[in-house]
């Protein structure tokens, strides 16, 4: 029984350091489509409101930060055309990636239901 305790002991503690390594890289939110402000350019900022009641958040893009609508990447003139197109826009909710040691946006990405062409 001594052995079994000093075993499961010892398996904790070197478990421990890897627990430890864990660290958070990226955030996503998801965002209502109304509270996201377009960058003009491929090496810009977005705008966006990671909830109801927050304040606008700023975040660099640049010209590897990945577009996708539908599961298609595509290239922002595109994307920003896409949306462009959805009439209810506070009904659509886009994914916007945040990596936080860069402190840039990664990737935008959204659903465009058929009804809302």
């Amino acid at each position: 029984m001594k052995n079994k305790i000093l075993i499961t002991v010892f398996a904790l503690v070197l478990a421990l350091p890897a627990a430890a390594q864990f660290r958070t890289i990226a955030e996503a939110h998801e965002i209502r489509l109304s509270e996201i402000r377009l960058p003009q350019s491929d090496s810009g900022t977005i705008a966006f409101k990671a909830c109801d009641d927050c304040p606008y958040l700023t975040k660099r893009v640049g010209a590897d930060t990945q577009w996708m609508i539908n599961g298609n990447s595509v290239g922002l003139r595109k994307f920003r055309a896409g949306i462009a197109r959805i009439v209810e826009r506070k009904e659509v909710w886009a994914t916007v990636l945040h990596h936080l040691e860069e402190d840039r946006v990664t990737q935008v990405a959204i659903t465009v239901p058929e009804d809302n062409d």
